[in-house]
C-alpha cells in the first residue's frame, strides 16, 4: 500500500512538472534521412502533438517566393492537404494562416531571417484552425540541400519537464567535490602532524606547505568586501574584465588539475622517474602531468564558447579548482567559519534578490555576471519566447559555474542549449567548513570522522532543499541561503552534543603566529598527553 501511495505521489509531482512550452520540433524526412529543426509556436491557440508518433505527416510545399498575404496566383490544388512554408513579412501571422487555411493547407510554416518570437494572439486567431509555427530560414535552406523537394514534415512539441536528470548530475558533482575536498584537507593535516611528530618538531608548517589560513575576522570582512567590489566591477565593466578572468581561470585551473592528479598518482605509488640536465633535476611524471593539464586548459580556452561539449572540460577544470581551493585555504576555527559563511550568505541573497530592484533590466547582478549580459541565444519573458534566427557572435561567459545540459529539453536544446548551473561558490564556501570539520576530526583523533560526515550529510540535504525550492517556485535560488544554515547548525549541534563546542569554536589551542597554526591534538594523543608540549 505504501508503495502505491508513493508511486501516486511521484506521478503527481512529475505530471505537475510538465510544462507546455512555446518551442517545438520540425521533423523532416524523405524516407531515408531524418533531420529535426527548432520551431516556435503559440501553444494556447495552435497546440501541437506531444510525440513524434502522434503527429500527422504532410508533404511540404516550398512557397518562400511569396509572403502569402493573399491567395492571388496560387492554385488550391497545389497546396490542398499539404504543409506550406512561406516567408515572414508584409502582413501579420494570422492573415497568412487564414489565407493558407482557405487554400486547404494543413500546416503553415513561416521562415524568418529575424528572431523567432511566439506569435501573439489577436482577434483573427480565433478563426485559425491549422498549426502555425516559425522556423529559421537558414534551417529551411539547409533542409533543401539535404532533401531537395521531396520533404515530408511533422510538427510536435514535447512537454518541458522541470525535473531533469541534469539536476541529479549537478547534485552528484557538488556533493562528491565537497566530500573529496574535505577529505583531502583532513588527509593533508594528518600527514603534516605525523611528519611533525616523527620529525621532532621540524615538520613543515602551513606557510611552508603553500596553504593559506584565514584566522582574523577583520581579514574575513575585507575578503568579502573585495568580493562585493569585484562583482560590481564585473557588472559595469564586464566586456573588459571577462577576458582577464578567463586567463586567470586557465592558469589557476591548470595548476589545480596538476595538483589533484599529482596527489592521486602519489597515492597510487607511481614513480617520478627524474632525470638531470645541466645540474637541474626534472620529474618525468610532473612534466607529463603539466603537459596534460596545460593542454586541457588551452583546449577549454580556445573552444570555451562551443556549448555542445565544452561543458565537460569546464566542469572538470572547475572540480579541480574547487578541490585545490578547499585544500589550500584553511579556516582556523568555527568562529571564522560562522563569520565567513554568514557574510557570504548575506552577500548571495543581496545580489540575487535585492539588486533586481536597482538594475535597469530587472535582472540580478549575480545572475547577469554569472551568465553574461548576452548569455543566451534564447530569451524568455513569461510565456513569450525569442530565439535568434541567425548565428550570433559568441558571448563570453565567466567560468565560475558548473554546467550540465538539460537532457530532457529536446525542443529547447534545438533552439539553444539549455543548462542547469551551480556556482563554484556554492561548492567552495560550504566546502571550507567541511574541510575545517575534517581537520578537527584529525585534531581530536576521531576514528568515525563524525564532524566531517555530519557536515557532508548536511550539505547534501541543503542541496536537495535548494533544488526542491527551485522546482516548486520555477526560479533560480541562491544556494547559500539553504547550505549555510544546514551546515553551520549541524556542525554546531554535533559539537554541542559531544561537549566539544569550546574546542570546536576556538579551533587550535595555540595563538596564531605568522599565519601558521599548530594542531589541537596530535594524531593518537589525548588532552593530557600534550600539556606543556608543542609540536
Amino acid at each position: 500500500m505504501e508503495r502505491v501511495v508513493m508511486i501516486v505521489i511521484l506521478s503527481v509531482i512529475f505530471s505537475a512538472s510538465q510544462i507546455n512550452c512555446q518551442e517545438g520540433i520540425l521533423h523532416i524526412t524523405n524516407g531515408e534521412t531524418d533531420r529535426e529543426y527548432c520551431i516556435v509556436h503559440n501553444h494556447s491557440w495552435t497546440p501541437l502533438s506531444q510525440t513524434l508518433d502522434a503527429a500527422a505527416q504532410y508533404p511540404l510545399v516550398n512557397m518562400t517566393s511569396t509572403d502569402l498575404c493573399n491567395a492571388s496566383g496560387i492554385s488550391p490544388e497545389i497546396v490542398k492537404g499539404k504543409a506550406l512554408v512561406v516567408m515572414r513579412g508584409e502582413c501579420d501571422f494570422s492573415q497568412k494562416a487564414l489565407v493558407a487555411q482557405s487554400l486547404g493547407a494543413t500546416t503553415l510554416l513561416i521562415a524568418s531571417n529575424k528572431s523567432l518570437i511566439t506569435p501573439s494572439a489577436n482577434n483573427s486567431y480565433a478563426k485559425v484552425q491549422i498549426p502555425l509555427a516559425l522556423m529559421r530560414y537558414r534551417d529551411f535552406l539547409e533542409a533543401q540541400q539535404v532533401f531537395g523537394e521531396g520533404m515530408q514534415v511533422k510538427l510536435y512539441a514535447p512537454p518541458y519537464s522541470r525535473i531533469d536528470p541534469s539536476i541529479a548530475v549537478m547534485l552528484l558533482i557538488s556533493v562528491v567535490t565537497v566530500a573529496l575536498g574535505g577529505f583531502w584537507s583532513g588527509a593533508c593535516e594528518r600527514d603534516r602532524l605525523n611528519t611533525c611528530v616523527s620529525g621532532g618538531g621540524s615538520g613543515e608548517n602551513k606557510a611552508d606547505s603553500g596553504e593559506l589560513f584565514l584566522y582574523s575576522p577583520l581579514k574575513v570582512v575585507i575578503f568579502v568586501a573585495l568580493m562585493c567590489g569585484m562583482l560590481v566591477l564585473m557588472y559595469y565593466f564586464y566586456y573588459v574584465l571577462v577576458y582577464i578572468i578567463i586567463a586567470i581561470f586557465c592558469l589557476a585551473s591548470a595548476t589545480a588539475l596538476f595538483s589533484c592528479l599529482d596527489a592521486v598518482m602519489e597515492k597510487m605509488g607511481c614513480g617520478t622517474g627524474s632525470f638531470t640536465i645541466r645540474n637541474s633535476t626534472f620529474s618525468v611524471r610532473s612534466l607529463i602531468l603539466a603537459a596534460v593539464c596545460i593542454t586541457i586548459a588551452v583546449i577549454w580556452g580556445v573552444y570555451r564558447n562551443e556549448d555542445r561539449w565544452i561543458w565537460i572540460l569546464q566542469d572538470l577544470l572547475g572540480i579541480a579548482f574547487c578541490l585545490n581551493f578547499m585544500k589550500t585555504i584553511s579556516l582556523s576555527n568555527f568562529k571564522i567559519c560562522v563569520i565567513l559563511l554568514s557574510l557570504l550568505l548575506v552577500y548571495d541573497v543581496f545580489f540575487v534578490f535585492i539588486t533586481p530592484f536597482f538594475t535597469k533590466n530587472g535582472v540580478s547582478i549575480m545572475v547577469q555576471v554569472a551568465l553574461g549580459p548576452d548569455a543566451s541565444g534564447e530569451k524568455t519573458q513569461g510565456n513569450m519566447v525569442e530565439v535568434q534566427a541567425e548565428p550570433q557572435a559568441p558571448s563570453e561567459k565567466l567560468p565560475v559555474v558548473m554546467r550540465v545540459p538539460r537532457f530532457l529539453a529536446w525542443a529547447q536544446n534545438l533552439c539553444g542549449m539549455q543548462f542547469s548551473i551551480l556556482g563554484y561558490g556554492d561548492i567552495i564556501v560550504p566546502g571550507l567548513l567541511v574541510a575545517y570539520c575534517s581537520r578537527f576530526d584529525v585534531w581530536i583523533n576521531s576514528s568515525k570522522k563524525i564532524y566531517f560526515l555530519s557536515c557532508c550529510i548536511a550539505y547534501l540535504l541543503g542541496m536537495i532543499m535548494t533544488f526542491a525550492v527551485m522546482l516548486l517556485t520555477g526560479m533560480g535560488q541562491p544556494a547559500l541561503l539553504y547550505l549555510v544554515p544546514f551546515t553551520l547548525i549541524t556542525s554546531a549541534v554535533v559539537a554541542g552534543c559531544r561537549g566539544e563546542m569550546r574546542q570546536f569554536w576556538a579551533g587550535t589551542t595555540y595563538e596564531v603566529l605568522d599565519s601558521s597554526r599548530e594542531p589541537l591534538l596530535p594524531e593518537g594523543r589525548t588532552d593530557r598527553s600534550v600539556e606543556g608540549e608543542t609540536c
